[in-house]
């Protein structure tokens, strides 16, 4: 490339030519008239269209076309071509046009080089980024104040820069390179002898690299945050998209090749820089060069489309013109020679930068790369949309980082959504189908999971999956995250309606159909119709994807086997069934799927006639007892989602409720309360007989508003017959999950003042019948030890929910049957009795039994701490106290009985200690020194009650801590800090790991097996640790454990020793015994000391500062711990009664749930 010297005699003659003795001014911005076209010189002169830039968009024929106008008429072509660009005129007429002759315009009105289209019609853009508000710098100046500053927009800038390279080109090339630089953060420059030299543009770059290294400078303004800079990524690359498309309507792109050529030579050498500043922006400003390219090809293909319809119309007509058909040609064939330029910059930039730079070790890079790839192929689908480049796309899938993974799926969903691509993407699909879908079901990011399932959706739409492709991504249905259920509704619903329409083809259609069912009312649910087929359809699938079968009762149910209270979770097909009732129109309809459930098939199977189509309907839409069971759920998800619609109506658009909405709302909750109402006892009925089925018939009671329920206010008769169900189902199962909904169920009853008496009614029977039937157990010979769990499990069920002290400790009536002759007649007696008798078995149901007696007489000291504490607030006469030692002794002897982590143990540890901790919650109640209202023999009965625990048992408790902690270590394999010398001796693994050789030998579904029971292990061994943590906390902060004695302070040290290496569940737990730290400054006495700097006081009185304020932040904390427990319905475990003399008190453990470290999330890519 020639370079002009700014010494020759025309760039030096150039400020002597004659100017005008009219004032120069700055050009105004003006709409210009498109009939004459205004350059720009240094004089300031206004010229006409004669300048010698030649306008891209004139027609190349001239005047000769011109004359041979008036032999030939223009085509439709032309014609249409002309409409076209009518509207364009007229928009850029600032006034309407008028016949009047034409004036000349002022001097001042002189415009630069305008951006033109060169004949095409230029592509919509967004409204452009404009530089911040705060963008005058004075420290920066030339053309980075330019672009970066508000006065002029990114247009202006690259035409004045363009007029300026016209002028002298390598001072314009010195200054934009100098440009680039600054946008990378580095204030080095080039100067023109380096523009001179392209040859030298990498040992200049090193120079320049290893000068700003030595800097140190970290961050740079592509991906800086500070509001101080003045830079805009945005306003960048628009810069240089709207360089090149200027110098494409001035033709200056096309003529001077070794414009764009100088440009990459800079810009492509520093994108393989090995500073990350100049590697980023330069690759940026690459992808921003090649996307404004790919506009002007797609402007190009276009224009040479519509010029070659011209010329073919032309070549129709019955007179040919054969100079406008050669001059068309000629059009034709020069912007063909455009075309391959555009194309050869295109694959230029893409072999030399995006091709090292997709895989580039910054993410963020690779995510540029992928976000110009996308925009590439929709711009540029010619060039672009071809397997050869839809294969980085592919592979970027595969990528680490996340972000970089969600950008390339959003452009594929750009891509799949427009279904002309289809067959385009069929080769693309087949080959990565595996891995998205492998992405869908085990991404480590949530989001990019739910945008994977949409964009598989859009796949299965265009019949590109294969079945068993839909089965797998129908089942993330069940899937635990609810970003990937919310995705995944619509693409489960698109599969049963497919199975819907089959099922109708194969049944005769919907005529037939239609035809036989004939219209039913609209109010009688009982009656067939064809919404049960798909409800039917829906079970079926439900069932299909449901591959964990009956292994996910226990899930389902809440509970575990570790011998600790569990949190009581919705099951998976109740979440699933939330997201169902959001794609699937007709389970919205809860009265459809109750009258469906309650239909009788029996009749339909004896009197069934394979003619009959109404008949054959019908045993189709036969349940099954697990189809039954999933659609009660999808029942229990329906009524919720109903009563969410109708309280949101109750608000309009603005947020605001109306008096005629809440009308509404209150006439449909009610009309749903009292179909409910009618509908629960046929349910129970039906399908009380099961426990899964019963359980989810009476979560619908618990929905059920019984303040709205006028009916049932007026009449108790109907409620009570409703309790006597629930009472039933109570008293005739013995699953967990059945006593814990039917609890739930009286606890919601009792909640209503109104219905109070009545429940409290039912809740005593409940109590005369299970009490009795455990006096007559305890006679029996041998023990039925499975029937005495199911009744102690049902007194510990009730004890957390109504008020036990009186029935416990009473004597039998004479009347009663089950007088024992053993001596033992107290409940209370009993329980304790059945924690020493069986408190040493192994077998299951000594387990279960002796689990539920320490629960239910846990329970009962709780009702007498409650009881305790009113009478203190009253000051009332407190008698004696019930003591718990007697308790306390058996619950230790089942301690000390046990294996370190036996599952009893660490239920008897945590029943101890939430037991003495309650009690502890007395403490803040004793009255001060000087004050004691209470009375010196109340004063001393209640401090009688606030003992800490043995020491002995304190060795037992750390004894099952080490091993809790032990093996979660071993299962999570993390390392643990080296054991002290007074930690106890271990005791040799009980539990071996699995061995890797065994696992080689086995297929992939054994692996898979296998490797989700470890899974499953593991994160019941974090949950038991964390659980059994969290009530040693508790104990710590009642001052009840690690609070007196030779060893104080020991077992808070144990526990923090390992905090930081077992997760962040177990960190958050014993975070706890640290949160007093930053409230002790607030004592005066230890500010003083601190300030004293190196005077130190007496280490006595330092002691004594510190351990009273540790005592009394310590209880502070405690009780504030048990309070927010109270207010977690989660946690609940005595619930405050309404009315006198009646509470319901939640005295909840801390539980923390289970999960994964962070750390450990395994991410999917290379």
């Amino acid at each position: 490339m020639e370079i002009s010297d700014p010494a020759t005699p025309t760039a030096m003659d150039a400020p002597n030519r004659r100017k005008s003795a009219r004032t120069v001014q700055k050009p105004i911005l003006y709409q210009q008239d498109p009939a004459v076209s205004i350059g720009s010189t240094g004089n300031g002169k206004r010229k006409r269209a004669e300048n010698t830039d030649v306008d891209i968009d004139a027609d190349p024929l001239g005047d000769e076309t011109s004359s041979d106008d008036n032999e030939s008429d223009p085509d439709e072509e032309e014609l249409k071509e002309q409409r076209r660009r009518a509207p364009k005129t007229s928009r850029i007429q600032s006034k309407p046009a008028t016949k009047k002759p034409k004036t000349a315009r002022p001097a001042t009105t002189s415009l630069a080089i305008r951006p033109a289209t060169n004949g095409m019609m230029k592509p919509t853009k967004p409204k452009k980024p404009r530089a911040k508000p705060n963008a005058t710098d004075p420290d920066e100046t030339g053309l980075y104040a330019d672009v970066f500053s508000q006065r002029q927009s990114t247009d202006e800038v690259a035409v004045e820069w363009l007029s300026r390279y016209d002028d002298h080109n390598a001072n314009a090339m010195c200054e934009l390179v100098n440009f680039v630089l600054r946008c990378t953060g580095c204030d080095l420059q080039v100067d023109v002898h380096d523009i001179d030299d392209p040859d030298n543009v990498p040992n200049k770059l090193t120079d320049l690299q290893e000068e700003f290294q030595a800097q140190k400078i970290t961050d740079y303004p592509l991906i800086s945050k500070a509001r101080s800079t003045i830079f805009s990524r945005a306003v960048m690359t628009d810069f240089f998209q709207s360089l090149i498309t200027s110098a494409h309507a001035k033709g200056l792109l096309y003529r001077d090749v070794a414009l764009l050529e100088n440009i990459q030579v800079w810009v492509t050498t520093m994108s393989s820089s090995g500073i990350r500043p100049f590697r980023h922006t330069a690759t940026v400003i690459s992808l921003a060069i090649a996307s404004a390219l790919c506009g002007l090809m797609r402007d190009t293909v276009d224009n040479i489309a519509t010029t070659t319809r011209q010329k073919d119309s032309e070549r129709k007509k019955k007179s040919v013109n054969k100079a406008r058909v050669s001059a068309m040609h000629s059009k034709v064939d020069e912007i063909e020679k455009k075309k391959d330029m555009i194309e050869s910059w295109l694959k230029d930039i893409f072999d030399t930068v995006f091709i090292h730079r997709y895989r580039d070790v910054d993410p963020k890079i690779r995510a540029d790369c992928s976000t110009a790839l996308g925009s590439w192929i929709a711009t540029c689908p010619d060039i672009f949309f071809e397997g050869q480049y839809l294969r980085y796309l592919g592979w970027v899938l595969s990528d680490v980082s996340a972000p970089t993974r969600a950008e390339v799926v959003k452009q594929l969903l750009r891509l799949y959504k427009d279904k002309d691509n289809v067959g385009r993407l069929r080769a693309f699909t087949e080959k990565f189908r595996s891995r998205m879908i492998e992405m869908a079901t085990q991404d480590a990011e949530p989001t990019i999971r739910a945008s994977v399932v949409e964009l598989l959706d859009m796949i299965r739409e265009v019949g590109l999956l294969e079945p068993d492709d839909i089965d797998t991504i129908g089942k993330l249905i069940f899937d635990a995250e609810p970003r990937v259920r919310k995705a995944v509704a619509g693409f489960f619903a698109e599969n049963i309606s497919d199975l819907f329409e089959s099922t109708v083809e194969e049944l005769g259609g919907d005529e037939i159909l239609d035809e036989a069912l004939g219209d039913s009312p609209e109010d009688d649910y009982d009656h067939p119709r064809k919404s049960w087929l798909k409800l039917k359809c829906l079970a079926e699938v439900l069932q299909s994807y449901d591959s964990s079968g009956e292994a996910d009762s226990a899930a389902a149910d809440g509970t575990n086997d570790n011998g600790i209270v569990p949190t009581v979770l919705e099951s998976r097909y109740a979440m699933a069934a939330q997201s169902i009732c959001e794609g699937v129109p007709e389970v919205k309809e809860w009265e459809t799927v109750a009258g469906y459930l309650l239909y009788d098939h029996s009749s339909t199977l004896q009197s069934y006639d394979g003619d009959d189509p109404q008949t054959a309907f019908k045993v189709r839409c036969q349940l099954g007892e697990k189809e039954e069971k999933l659609l009660l759920e999808v029942l229990n998800a329906a009524v919720k989602l109903r009563l969410a619609e109708v309280i949101e109506s109750e608000a309009d658009k603005k947020g605001k409720k109306t008096k005629a909405r809440k009308d509404e709302s209150r006439e449909i909750q009610e009309s749903i309360a009292t179909h409910l109402a009618q509908v629960i006892p046929k349910l129970l009925g039906k399908f009380g007989s099961s426990p899964s089925t019963a359980s989810a018939v009476l979560r619908l009671e618990h929905v059920l508003d019984l303040e709205i329920f006028q009916q049932l206010r007026q009449d108790s008769t109907e409620f009570a017959s409703l309790l006597d169900d629930i009472n039933k189902q109570f008293l005739t199962h013995a699953d967990h999950s059945v006593l814990v909904e039917a609890r739930t169920a009286l606890l919601h009853a009792r909640s209503y003042e109104d219905l109070e008496e009545v429940t409290d009614g039912k809740v005593q029977e409940l109590w005369e019948d299970t009490i009795d039937t455990l006096r007559e157990l305890t006679k029996a010979q041998p023990p039925r030890l499975t029937s005495m769990a199911n009744t102690v499990e049902r007194i510990s069920n009730l004890a957390s929910i109504s008020d036990c002290t009186v029935l416990f400790e009473d004597e039998p009536r004479a009347s009663t049957k089950a007088t024992s002759k053993a001596g033992h007649t107290r409940v209370v007696d009993i329980l304790v009795e059945i924690i020493r008798t069986y408190g040493n078995d192994d077998n299951t149901a000594s387990a279960s039994l002796v689990s539920s007696a320490m629960k239910s007489l846990l329970f009962y000291n709780m009702w007498i701490v409650r009881a305790l504490k009113e009478k203190i607030e009253l000051n009332e006469h407190i008698e004696d106290v019930p003591s718990y030692e007697t308790f306390s002794a058996a619950i230790q002897g089942v301690i000390s009985s046990r294996h370190k982590l036996d599952d009893v143990r660490l239920s008897a540890i945590g029943t101890l200690l939430d037991m003495h901790t309650t009690y502890a919650t007395l403490r803040h109640l004793l009255p001060t020194s000087g004050e004691n209202d209470m009375g010196a023999s109340a004063t001393d009965i209640v401090a009688s009650l606030i003992v800490g625990v043995p020491q002995r048992v304190q060795d037992m408790i750390l004894d099952s801590f080490l091993a809790a902690e032990k093996a979660y270590a071993q299962k999570a394999k993390r390392m643990l800090d080296s054991p002290s010398e007074d930690d106890p001796p271990d005791e040799p693994d009980s539990e071996p790991e699995d061995s890797s050789d065994e696992e080689e030998d086995e297929d992939d579904e054994e692996k898979q097996r296998r490797s989700h029971h470890r899974q499953h292990e593991l994160l019941l061994a974090e949950k038991r640790l964390c659980e059994f943590t969290g009530k040693i906390v508790l104990a710590i902060l009642g001052q009840v454990l690690d609070a007196a004695g030779p060893k104080k302070g020991t077992l808070r040290k144990r526990l923090l020793r390992n905090k930081a290496r077992l997760g962040p569940n177990f960190k958050e737990v014993l975070g706890y015994l640290e949160e007093a730290k930053p409230k002790r400054p607030r004592n005066r006495a230890r500010v003083a000391m601190r300030t004293a700097g190196s005077k130190k006081g007496p280490e006595k009185s330092k002691a004594m500062v510190t351990e009273e304020d540790d005592e009394d932040e310590d209880q502070n904390e405690v009780e504030d711990m048990i309070e927010d427990e109270a207010d977690d319905p989660e946690n609940r475990e005595l619930v405050e009664d309404r009315g006198e003399g009646k509470g319901e008190e939640v005295m909840a453990s801390t539980n923390d749930a289970a999960g994964h470290d962070e750390d450990e999330a395994e991410i999917i890519g290379d």
